[in-house]
């Protein structure tokens, strides 16, 4: 296979039979449990990246159903995501997901820099209640239960929330070790059409494990939740901060040794 042959078709890994198809990645019937809760302010202070700014101790727990993602398939996701501004804009920090289809994982990481590792999500309706749960192999590390359709939500404001920018810490290491690139990413929802929105009492329990620790984020008092259904496209994204390109030498050893080559 010739040089550029390989450059031509190299966009994911493996060469010749990619983990994921190339965008635009649009979703269909998308169904959303997104349920809002106070937590510990110094705990999310510890694990916000600078230079995002944490606005108010909370976090969204969410539980996605997709049934009809373009390349992806047919898979459910949970985690956990932050509240943020970033110069100013406020918008969301992506600090865990948890999912059960590979090629999302392979797509989610590879591309934007999505925190995706392997699991046991569900999202469903049983009898009156929406049920999400996430399982990390055969232990139980999340339920959240909600009021099914209740009462509807303002659209307008969900809309807006589903627009809002989205930031993520996209890590992938060098050869030897080191990181290559490290950088704050941003992304948007786009092109959507919001069926509905819903609102309803909802409880949240977490439970400790050692590698999906989302009870390291305690649940202090459920806010709020919403029921959402929406077809959207998730675009590409763009870097807005490279945390190698002033770090210390030490740091960027992977990078030096490249270009000394």
């Amino acid at each position: 296979m010739h040089q550029d042959t390989v450059r031509g078709r190299a966009f994911a890994m493996p060469l010749t039979s990619p983990a994921f198809p190339a965008g635009p990645y649009r979703f269909r019937n998308r169904e959303y449990l997104i349920i809002t809760y106070r937590t510990d302010p110094q705990k999310l202070r510890d694990l916000v990246p600078e230079p995002l700014q944490v606005c108010e101790p909370l976090v969204k727990f969410e539980f996605i159903r997709m049934p009809d993602s373009t390349g992806f398939g047919d898979y459910t996701e949970g985690g956990q995501v932050i509240p943020v501004s970033f110069c100013g804009r406020r918008g969301s920090y992506t600090h865990c997901m948890f999912l059960d289809d590979h090629p999302p994982i392979a797509g989610g990481r590879e591309l934007w820099g999505f925190p995706k590792k392997l699991a046991g999500p569900t999202l469903r309706t049983e009898t009156d209640t929406l049920v999400g749960t996430l399982d990390y192999g055969p232990v139980r590390v999340a339920t959240g239960t909600m009021g099914y359709k209740h009462r509807a939500a303002d659209l307008a404001r969900v809309r807006t929330s589903l627009a809002e920018p989205n930031f993520l810490l996209k890590i992938i290491p060098h050869v030897d070790g080191t990181p290559r690139i490290c950088e704050l990413v941003e992304y948007h929802l786009e092109e959507i059409n919001l069926q509905g929105a819903w609102t309803g009492p909802a409880a949240l329990n977490l439970w400790s494990h050692a590698l999906a620790p989302v009870a390291e984020l305690p649940v202090l008092e459920v806010v709020s939740a919403v029921h959402i259904v929406a077809d959207l496209t998730l675009a590409l994204g763009k870097v807005v901060h490279d945390y190698l390109a002033e770090a210390e030498p030490r740091y960027r050893k992977g990078r030096i040794h490249e270009l000394s080559e």
